[in-house]
């Protein structure tokens, strides 16, 4: 059965949430995307305003998977620092990566202004190091940044400047980015529908795709209810892939993440712990991430879960991660709890390509708050006729998790695991 948006923080303090009707019947459209999240809404929002019909079917309610559910931090490039991708692609391809990275965060900024997207976007962020170990490596990042890509909005932060940024002392180093930033990620899709709604774009909720055909001349999305005829069609399920399209589930392992919002928090406490406002994330191989929210409220995302159940009780299980750095927050109600999937690929850089007629672009690997606008946006120009973007993209080696879609999961449990205690020690 169709779902509605899980209960948490962003349903709660959502604009209106506009609904739309059940695909019906047979649709002739140009385009059909399968996916109401960042990917699917941007490459509608794209290709309406380049005057094509599209149609996007929603199994659920739009941005009900992790477009609606995620930490809303931007970061800067990718999952994947300068000196992997240098070593990877050579130095050219790199600054190219690099390049479309900042893209991504250049078309968010000037989509939230252009629509008037009301989503709290703030600039800021600062990646913090759990081990003392890392401060060697945090140091090099910033220069290679600079030096190789002229990226020059970081700076390194010691240990003895730390606590000006974050009210913790558990951390030893810090990168503070004054190009990165966050968001309601909720509000920021919501927005973004609205402007492709206003384009043109023909938008379907509870509208799940069972089958995809492609016939070499067209492509058939069938619905329990309609037949959705297309001469192109997108895939951007990401975690919510499932079972539709095989021959790319293999590259995508889902995974489930938790996020604990805290009552409001006065100003000055908010300020003590963290001062400029800005989104954390720590170097953990299992991430914990945080930020204040527009109405001061603590909201953290972490634990660690190696199961597709989530734990019954999501606040009591993510609660003591944030306690290890804030235990000044233990007298704090933690007022929402939730949880959702996200996709990771096997080198946790996104996986875009095509097959056919069919596109697809899933693995954000935690990156996809900008990198998905940048995904859409490169989609909509290869439909056009213009795939050289794309190319680059889509030329991003991509490995199939040992054991396929079968054995994924158990092997990545493995390979948590001692990550995780790596994290311990």
């Amino acid at each position: 059965m169709p779902s509605e948006h899980p209960r948490s923080y962003y349903v709660a303090s959502a604009q209106p949430i506009a609904t739309f009707d059940e695909a019906n019947g047979e649709i002739n459209a140009d385009v059909g995307i399968v996916g109401g999240g960042y990917t699917g809404i941007s490459a509608a929002l794209n290709l309406a305003e380049r005057g094509y019909r599209v149609v996007l079917l929603e199994a659920n309610r739009l941005a009900w998977g992790a477009s609606g559910r995620n930490g809303g931090q931007i970061n800067t490039g990718w999952r994947k620092g300068p000196d992997y991708l240098i070593k990877a692609f050579g130095l050219a391809r790199a600054r190219l990566l690099f390049d479309l990275a900042e893209e991504g965060r250049a078309l968010l900024r000037d989509r939230v202004k252009r629509h008037e997207i009301a989503c709290d976007l703030r600039s800021g962020s600062l990646l913090v190091g759990h081990r003392a170990s890392e401060t060697d490596w945090m140091k090099r990042e910033v220069e290679a940044l600079a030096r190789d890509f002229g990226y020059d909005k970081q700076r390194f932060i010691p240990r003895s400047e730390l606590g000006n940024h974050v009210g913790s002392d558990i951390y030893h180093a810090g990168i503070l980015d004054k190009g990165a930033g966050h968001l309601h990620p909720l509000n920021y899709a919501l927005g973004l529908a609205e402007a492709a709604r206003r384009a043109g774009a023909i938008i379907f909720e509870r509208s799940a795709v069972v089958a995809v055909e492609d016939s070499g001349a067209r492509v058939t999305l069938r619905t329990a209810k309609a037949i959705v005829k297309v001469d192109h069609a997108l895939l951007a399920c990401n975690g919510y892939l499932g079972g539709l399209y095989p021959k790319i589930a293999g590259k995508i392992l889902p995974i489930s993440n938790f996020i604990i919002a805290t009552e409001p928090l006065s100003e000055a406490e908010a300020k003590t712990l963290i001062p400029g406002d800005v989104c954390v994330c720590d170097t953990r191989y299992v991430v914990n991430y945080f930020r204040l929210s527009a109405d001061r409220r603590m909201l953290w995302g972490g634990g660690e879960k190696y199961t597709p159940t989530p734990p019954r009780d999501i606040p009591s299980f993510v609660r003591p991660h944030m306690l290890k750095a804030f235990p000044a927050l233990s007298q704090r109600r933690i007022e929402f709890g939730w949880s959702g999937m996200l996709a990771v690929t096997m080198n946790r850089l996104p996986h875009l390509g095509r097959s056919g007629r069919i596109f697809f672009a899933h693995g954000y690997s935690g990156q996809g708050v900008a990198i998905t606008g940048l995904a859409g946006k490169v989609i909509a120009e290869a439909i056009s006729g213009t795939a050289e973007r794309l190319d680059v993209l889509s030329a991003i080696p991509h490995q199939t998790f040992p054991g396929g879609t079968l054995l994924r999961n158990p092997l990545m449990v493995l390979a948590m695991v001692y990550y995780s205690l790596r994290d311990r020690l």
